[in-house]
């Protein structure tokens, strides 16, 4: 009698290697992208928030020699594609960022205007940002100028 073979042969080894692959080619696409969107929707979020933060402490430090303030402008029609950091008093350009359109949506106040105190000017006082699975809300407390960045 001959003695039991401990192993596997080539063509085994060849079948569930296929298997795994067709299994692998089969779910990658399909979890892969919604992680993606995910990632840009928060970084989206907090890049917004440091904008408008940023345009308030200018507003704040500048107020000696800048009456107006600044301001974060959204540009894009519908679902905002950017945004701008603008010196009111000379109009001019400090800072810019751009908006993935085609996996972030961002809707809701069109500026954040500050003035010298920091406190800000305007009635809507938040954006809603929206991708993958996560919505965010970037909200600003219109007498203080405090900018908050919240998962929805």
């Amino acid at each position: 009698m001959a003695a039991p073979k401990n192993g596997v042969t080539l063509a085994e080894l060849i079948i569930v290697v296929a298997i795994i692959g067709v299994m692998t080619f089969i779910a990658v696409p399909r979890m892969g992208f919604s992680l993606v969107n995910t990632g840009k929707t928060q970084t989206t979020a907090y890049k917004i928030a440091a904008a408008i933060r940023y345009a308030r402490s200018l507003a704040i430090s500048d107020a000696a020699t800048n009456t107006q303030g600044y301001m974060v402008s959204m540009t894009g029609s519908g679902s905002y594609t950017g945004y701008e950091v603008v010196n009111l008093n000379t109009s001019g350009v400090i800072e810019t960022g751009s908006i993935d359109a085609n996996k972030v949506s961002c809707t809701g106040a069109n500026d954040f205007r500050f003035g010298p105190l920091g406190n800000r000017f305007g009635d809507t006082d938040s954006l809603a940002i929206s991708g993958g699975e996560k919505s965010y809300a970037v909200s600003v407390i219109s007498a203080t100028g405090m900018t908050k960045c919240e998962e929805q």
